[in-house]
């Protein structure tokens, strides 16, 4: 068997909540995104021509959300049939203690950036709809286990809080037509030293011509002028 040759883009220079209820995004959501760095234009690129797509970098770089508003380009064209985004339930140092209300409520606390980027693309009403009807669907990590993801594109955000063993559960639900995305930060995991599985899975995939792994860095932050110049000290 030809050794297959990795697909890796390198980081080039350059109080009470409801998340869809934000009537001001209804009336100026995002039609179109444009990367504003190289490495974002690398990475929407990267997720239009693979599979699979993993987004390395620090807060603030734009890997969710560029993920997010390439998945509702694909939804929106009828490329897939819906979305389906997890993430990890892992508290940032701080217990939240027992969130009332369905498996959603549950999970807004951690979706928050997820409704976010969503709203700004379709509008906060129309992606209230879209929940309800299953066309955006938020599926916590243990509820992956066992499923085949067809038709859909998947958004697997925060990565670096999954041990390798829930990385490859959630790589092997990918299904016929998809297109899967996985963010992260290796250098912020919540996990205990050595826990965390991210490198690892990106070690071990890098060889595979249909996996682009994209990189970006301190250049790509998109925040706050100042978050680009904490990261290094913060390192």
């Amino acid at each position: 068997m030809a050794k297959r040759t990795a697909a890796v883009v390198q980081s080039l220079p350059s109080s009470a909540w409801d998340p869809l209820d934000e009537g001001r995004r209804d009336q100026s959501y995002l039609k179109t995104v444009k990367p504003r760095t190289t490495n974002q234009d690398l990475l929407m690129r990267a997720i239009d021509s693979h599979p699979l797509t993993m987004a390395l970098g620090p807060a603030g770089t734009g890997k969710t959300y560029l993920a997010v508003a390439k998945a509702v380009e694909a939804l929106t064209s009828g490329q897939i049939a819906r979305i389906v985004i997890t993430r990890p339930v892992v508290e940032a140092g701080e217990s939240l203690g027992f969130l009332p209300g369905d498996i959603n409520e549950k999970m807004d606390p951690w979706m928050r950036p997820i409704y976010d980027a969503l709203s700004d693309r379709l509008g906060a009403k129309q992606v209230r709809q879209m929940v309800k009807d299953g066309t955006v669907e938020v599926a916590p990590l243990a509820y992956m286990r066992g499923r085949t993801i067809s038709r859909s594109f998947l958004v697997v955000d925060e990565a670096q809080n999954m041990t390798f063993m829930q990385i490859k559960m959630l790589l092997t639900r990918l299904g016929w037509h998809s297109t899967m995305v996985v963010t992260g930060d290796p250098d912020q995991s919540d996990l205990l030293p050595g826990v965390s599985g991210l490198d690892d899975a990106v070690r071990r995939l890098e060889p595979l011509e249909d996996v682009a792994i994209v990189r970006l860095g301190a250049e790509d932050i998109v925040r706050h002028p100042l978050v680009a110049a904490m990261m290094p000290l913060l390192a």
